[in-house]
């Protein structure tokens, strides 16, 4: 379980690093533009993302 838990934090690193490697000008506008956002629509696609993530890890594990 521990390395299950190691693997999907390294998948999530090399995710995080794809946009900032090859189009770090488009990244860094789509950054300025998300600081803009005001709070409360950052906390609504947080807790999407969230709830997608959650979702899918459990069809997933419940799969194998």
């Amino acid at each position: 379980m521990g390395e299950a838990f190691l693997l999907a934090i390294c998948i999530v690193f090399i995710i995080e690093g794809l946009m900032p490697l090859l189009i770090p000008d488009k990244w860094k506008q789509f950054l300025m533009q998300m600081a803009l956002q005001p709070s409360e629509s950052l906390r609504r696609i947080g807790g999407v993302m969230v709830v997608i993530g959650a979702v899918s890890a459990y069809f997933l594990i419940n799969r194998i």
